[in-house]
């Protein structure tokens, strides 16, 4: 009924869940755990009738509405209650291996739920479900969308769930394989746990480090934190004297490329890897295809050569464009944003994936070149630039604005 993690492949268990399995099983650093395959949702959600259901709104929250009320069958908690005692009981975490998931074609970032710091087998029974339903979700309907499916249910719509023993990182991050020989690996590094980097909350660090081993880093002011207090995750502000301390060494961030490059042999191709360090540990906590490679940062002397009134930030997502900014500070101005308008934000959720599917481009205040955000935007060949402090306070809503996101820069009425 469920599958150690070891065991794990794509077929039964998600493209999250195969590749993480595939590493175990060449030894490399993977924290222990076990998934509950595709067969254990198929047996949940067979006789609810989810085949009929078009896609309409109303349908996605009967659906999700009817996964989540519903509870997981006796033997399947027995089984789970089990394999926690296995593990030693601790927090773990929960997280989403959909059958469309972290695949060569789509990478599906930040589309399903996951849950870090989960303890206790009913809570996790919860947080099972919850992955389950989020299949149903509009964020999901909205990246299948784009992605070039039409978003209705077919056989290959359907979840596993993948459980780790959560780990409490003192610095976590992402890291891209170079999809070209000889090229470097991109590193973004901040304190705490991974999601501040990968959500885009945070500014991180960037580090490449070349083939010869040099080590070349931007540090940011790295202003807040997430960390696991008891069962909750906690946002911390990260004092001042830390801010703009380098999150990694050269030391640790070559390290970091090296094991990234046995990553990259193992799974056959550029890799898009989490990361997280516990006690000077290193801990491989994804790995996934990369869909589509950022653009390169500028050099000195590019970021020179612009005009006074240029906003310079991370280059997110290659391409230019010229349209009207819009401020969305929160889903409450969603309604406010037309088609082919410049979203300028504080940072981009998960849930604004419908946004990104009618904007011309991006400008956040807050992320890096290998957050989700700017992973979609390249998807959907959108230009991004990222991390301006107070962008949306620098920009005028409706101003006509051109963004460079190869270049990194934001120009316009009163940029």
């Amino acid at each position: 009924m469920l599958v150690p993690l070891m065991e794990a492949a794509a077929d039964t268990c998600g493209g999250k869940a195969g590749a993480l399995g595939a590493l175990f099983r060449a030894g490399l650093p993977v924290p222990d755990g076990f998934v509950v395959p595709f067969a254990a949702y198929r047996a949940a959600v067979g006789d609810l009738g989810l085949g009929r259901f078009t896609g309409e709104p109303d349908e996605l929250d009967a659906a999700r509405q009817a996964i989540q009320g519903r509870p997981l069958h006796a033997t399947l908690v027995d089984a789970l209650g089990r394999a926690l005692d296995e593990l030693g009981d601790p927090p773990v975490a929960v997280r989403s291996s959909a059958a469309n998931e972290d695949t060569g074609q789509a990478s599906a970032a930040g589309r399903y739920e996951s849950f870090l710091a989960v303890r206790g087998v009913g809570e996790v029974a919860h947080a099972v479900r919850a992955c389950w339903a989020s299949l149903w979700s509009p964020r999901a309907l909205g990246y299948r969308d784009a992605s070039g499916r039409d978003g209705r249910p077919s056989d290959d719509l359907v979840m596993a769930v993948i459980l780790q023993r959560h780990l409490d990182a003192e610095v976590s991050g992402v890291m891209f394989t170079p999809a070209v020989p000889n090229d470097a690996t991109e590193i973004e590094a901040s304190w705490g746990l991974g999601p501040s980097v990968v959500g885009g909350t945070v500014t991180p660090d960037a580090y490449r480090v070349a083939e010869d081993g040099s080590v070349t880093r931007t540090v940011a002011d790295k202003r807040t934190r997430l960390d696991r207090r008891g069962t909750r995750l906690v946002v911390r502000d990260v004092p001042t004297r830390v801010r703009h301390r380098p999150a990694l060494d050269d030391a640790t961030a070559t390290h970091l490329a090296a094991l990234s490059k046995e990553i990259a042999a193992v799974l056959g191709g550029p890799q898009d890897i989490e990361w997280a360090i516990v006690d000077g540990r290193t801990w491989i906590l994804q790995a996934r295809p990369v869909t589509a490679t950022p653009p390169p940062p500028p050099s000195p002397s590019d970021t020179s050569d612009t005009p006074p009134a240029t906003l310079n930030g991370i280059p997110g997502s290659h391409g230019t464009v010229t349209g009207t900014a819009r401020i969305v500070r929160g889903p409450g101005d969603f309604a406010r944003v037309q088609p082919g308008d410049i979203l300028v934000c504080p940072f981009t959720d998960p849930a604004w994936t419908p946004l990104l599917r009618i904007a011309a481009g991006v400008v956040t205040e807050t992320g890096g070149a290998l957050s989700h955000a700017a992973i979609v935007a390249r998807e959907q060949a959108i230009p991004a630039v990222l991390g301006i402090p107070n962008a949306t306070a620098r920009l005028r809503d409706d101003a006509v604005i051109t963004v460079d996101g190869t270049a990194g820069t934001v120009t316009g009425t009163n940029a």
